[in-house]
């Protein structure tokens, strides 16, 4: 399966409302549940009114559209990570999957991931 390390930092941000987000950004994700409303965006695109934030995050791309009938893409990828002790902030889209890892553990991430049959592009 292969793999892309997006080149922009990210950053994690709970916000209270959803007027200073930047839409037109390249990536930005936002989820809302009945308790905070969370975005991932670039780092250059942070929203002054966030609540809450975590900085310096990597962002990998699964670089395939996955079918819904595929099962433990993310299990596999996760499991590997987790027995490397490197933390993790997963963001699914229709398409595919996105995992982020803090900007130092980046390099063991990849290694990992590719000692495991992952190709990077």
């Amino acid at each position: 399966m292969e793999l892309k390390i997006l080149k922009q930092n990210f950053s994690i941000c709970k916000v209270k409302e959803v007027s200073n987000i930047n839409l037109d950004s390249e990536f930005v994700f936002i989820g809302k549940t009945d308790e905070e409303i969370s975005i991932v965006c670039d780092e250059e695109h942070i929203p002054t009114n966030y609540a809450d934030i975590s900085n310096n995050w990597k962002c990998i791309k699964i670089m395939e559209t996955l079918d819904f009938s595929l099962i433990g893409i993310l299990s596999k990828i996760t499991t590997i990570l987790a027995e490397n002790n490197v933390g993790i902030f997963v963001v699914s889209t229709y398409n595919t999957d996105y995992i982020l890892v803090k900007e130092d553990k980046i390099d063991l991430t990849k290694r990992c991931l590719e000692e495991n049959n992952y190709t990077f592009i």
